[in-house]
Order: structure tokens, then C-alpha cells, then sequence
């Protein structure tokens, strides 16, 4: 997910982060001025997705393309109706290739990276008659532009599992986490799976250190190498390769992905990953369109949804009891027993937090936890305080 700073108390993702992608050519024969001009049927739609990399980062990228795949498969579209951009990079050349998808003819445009957000807003007021879906972002809500929509997923629900399980297997309790940049979905998604293994073993203390880019693996690796050296025994990671799960293995340890199940990238240490089923998003918001429905303007879901979850485990790795476990506490957020940022759990610098209020005055906490993602701007951009570093986590600069 790639994300720029969006306020001091108002921390909105992103990121990972999601850039829509392309494994085709980037120009097709249609008019794109015509997008919206004839009826729309599964005959005749065209979709168009950029993406900050490609399948080959076997994480962020892969996942999102993964996506695109079972959005296309469920409805029933070809090849030649589905447009993909890859490698577009957080500037200029996403303009370039928003446009291009729209001149070509896409009656509706994802793109999956916090960093294209702005080149969305740009484009959309040119193309009114083409929707445009933007993971990870904020400004849709505020936004006149009635064809620019945000989505995410609730991540940190899934987090919170692997968590749970990282708890459960560490030797020394410290963990470790390759964190890219230090935006609110991260610090979100890091808290939340530190709280995930504190649940189960109170004296777990975990380590962070940033990356400050979302896919860089020679980096990943030196700084789960690092985590590992500063005592580590269980690494967990929110940036974009599966650099960390093959360092943790000659290192001899233990890890747990994100975006894609690294087991085979990692048979001997990667546990399991929590992954985004982006696929769910893509097909709600392709078929809204055919059924001329309206796509909400902020989209979030999770564990009860099946938008977020946990991937297979590695049964050799797994610590008894954790799978247990891991489906209890399940269960019991999708019930709503559980609330993953109860405020009972944590304290930052010794203090129990009873009141969060965004720049708007929006208060966040209510109820006895904090509500990520379900207030601020419709409930799709993470609003984790970005200066909050909960006890018992320790950040590396």
C-alpha cells in the first residue's frame, strides 16, 4: 500500500497500499470517450486496473492481480475486456496511464496504491462518464466527483490472528516487524498484531523497523536480518516482497507474511500470512455497475465479509492449540465480542487512552475501543493516531 502523510491527527492510509496494474498492452482500440454511451452488459464492459508493480513481488501486487483474476472468472469476462497497467510508478506516468485505460474504452478504473490518489481525483473530473476506484484513499467522501470512489479492507482484523499466533510461538518474546512506511495503516496493522500475541502472552515485547518505501527487498531483508540480531524469533511484516520470510529461514527463525501464503517461498519458517481478498471489492463494484447500482463512496470490510483472512497453515510450524485459538478469537469479532483496539488492552506511555478526536472534532474512541476504519471519512481509510506507539512496542528509526 503506498501512502503519503495525511495529517497529524488524522492519520489516513494507505497503503499499500494499491496501484492498479497492467499485464497487457496499454492502449486498446476502442474509443474511451464512449465509455458510458451504449448499455453496459458482461458482453461488452471493459475494466481497467493499474498497479504499482507486478506478479513477480509475490506479495502486494500478485494479491491485487489475484484479485483482479477471481473478479473476472465470477463474472464471466474475457481477456481482451480486462486492461491491466503495471509497474506505474506514484507520478506523472499514472495520469498518463489513468488516461490511456479511460481513452481505451474501461468503463471503470481501479488503481490499488495510496500514491495514485490525487492523479484519480485529477482524471475523473475528465472522464464523468467512467468510474474510478481507488484503494486505500480518503478523498471520495469529500470529493463532488460522484464517479470516484474509495476502498479498503479491514486488515487489521486478520492481523490480530497472526498475531495470536506469533504470541504463541515465540521462544525468546520478542518479535519483530518490517514495517514500510509510518502511515496510519501500518501503525494500525503492527498494533493490532502486537495485541494479537500480547492476548495470549502477556510478556511479548516486539521490535519495529521501517523500510520508508513500500517494496525494496534487499532492505526487507536487512532489517528483518537486524531484527533477528536485536533477538527476534518471530518476524511479521507489512511491506511488499517476501524478502523477510526467506531471511527469517536462513536465519532460522520464524515468520509471518502479508499479502500472499510465502510457505513455499519459506517451508521452514514461514507460519502463515493475512491477505486482503481483493477480488471480493473488484466484483462488487464491476457488478454494482452492470445493475446500474450505485458504488459506494467509502467501502470497507472484513473478517465477516471475507474480505480479510487468514492463509493455510504451515502444520509443521504451527504451535499447538494456535489454530484453536486463532478461530475463537475469530469468531468472536465477526460476533462483535471482541473488539481488536479495546482501549483496556493498551496504554501509551502508561496511560490508558479514554478520548481520540480527529482535526474535525470526530471522536474515535466509544464504547470502550478505539473504531478504526468505521467513522472518518465513511469508514474505508485507516485512522490510527500516527503518535500512538502502544506500550510494549519499540520502534526503530
Amino acid at each position: 500500500m503506498k501512502k503519503k502523510i495525511i495529517g497529524a491527527l488524522l492519520s489516513v492510509v494507505m497503503i499499500v497500499g494499491l496501484v492498479a496494474g497492467c499485464s497487457s498492452s496499454s492502449s486498446d482500440s476502442s474509443s474511451g470517450s464512449s465509455a458510458g454511451s451504449d448499455a453496459l452488459s458482461k458482453d461488452n464492459i471493459k475494466v481497467g486496473f493499474v498497479y504499482i508493480g507486478d506478479d513477480s513481488d509475490q506479495g502486494y501486487t500478485s494479491n491485487f492481480m489475484d484479485g483482479t483474476k477471481e473478479m473476472k472468472k465470477a463474472l464471466g469476462l474475457s481477456d481482451d475486456q480486462v486492461i491491466e497497467k503495471t509497474n506505474v510508478g506514484e507520478d506523472s506516468s499514472c495520469e498518463t496511464a489513468l488516461r490511456e485505460l479511460a481513452e481505451g474504452g474501461c468503463n471503470i478504473i481501479f488503481a490499488t496504491s495510496f500514491g495514485f490518489e490525487d492523479y484519480v481525483m485529477e482524471v475523473a473530473g475528465d472522464y464523468p462518464d467512467v468510474q474510478f476506484c481507488h484503494a486505500t484513499g480518503y478523498q471520495s467522501a469529500a470529493s463532488e466527483l460522484a464517479n470516484v470512489h474509495n476502498y479498503f479492507s479491514s486488515i487489521y482484523e486478520a492481523r490480530y490472528l497472526t498475531g495470536i499466533i506469533a504470541g504463541m510461538k515465540t521462544e525468546t518474546n520478542k518479535i519483530g516487524y518490517v514495517a514500510a512506511m509510518p502511515y496510519s495503516e501500518v501503525i494500525s496493522g503492527y498494533t493490532a498484531f502486537y495485541l494479537g500475541a500480547k492476548s495470549v502472552n502477556p510478556d511479548v515485547q516486539m521490535e519495529v523497523q521501517y523500510t520508508n518505501t513500500w517494496n525494496d527487498a534487499n532492505l526487507e531483508a536487512q532489517l528483518a536480518q537486524a531484527l533477528v540480531d536485536d533477538g527476534c524469533d518471530v518476524i511479521g511484516q507489512h511491506c511488499d516482497s517476501a524478502a523477510a520470510a526467506t531471511t527469517a529461514e536462513k536465519a532460522g527463525v520464524w515468520q509471518i507474511g502479508y499479502n500472499t501464503n510465502m510457505i513455499d517461498k519459506a517451508p521452514k519458517a514461514s507460519i502463515t500470512s493475512c491477505r486482503c481478498d481483493w477480488g471480493i471489492y473488484a466484483e462488487y463494484a464491476v457488478q454494482s455497475l452492470l445493475d446500474g447500482k450505485e458504488i459506494d463512496k467509502d467501502w470497507s470490510q472484513g473478517l465477516a465479509e471475507n474480505a480479510v483472512l487468514v492463509t493455510d497453515y504451515n502444520e509443521d510450524l504451527m504451535p499447538e492449540g494456535a489454530a484453536d485459538a486463532v478461530e475463537k478469537a475469530k469468531q468472536s469479532i465477526i460476533d462483535g465480542d471482541l473488539h481488536v483496539f479495546d482501549t483496556s488492552t493498551f496504554t501509551v506511555d502508561g496511560k490508558e487512552m479514554t478520548t481520540y478526536k480527529n482535526d474535525f472534532g470526530t471522536e474515535f474512541i466509544k464504547d470502550g475501543y478505539f473504531h478504526e476504519q468505521e467513522i472518518g471519512y465513511g469508514g474505508s481509510s485507516p485512522a490510527f493516531p500516527s503518535d500512538w506507539i502502544i506500550d510494549g512496542i519499540t520502534v526503530k528509526k
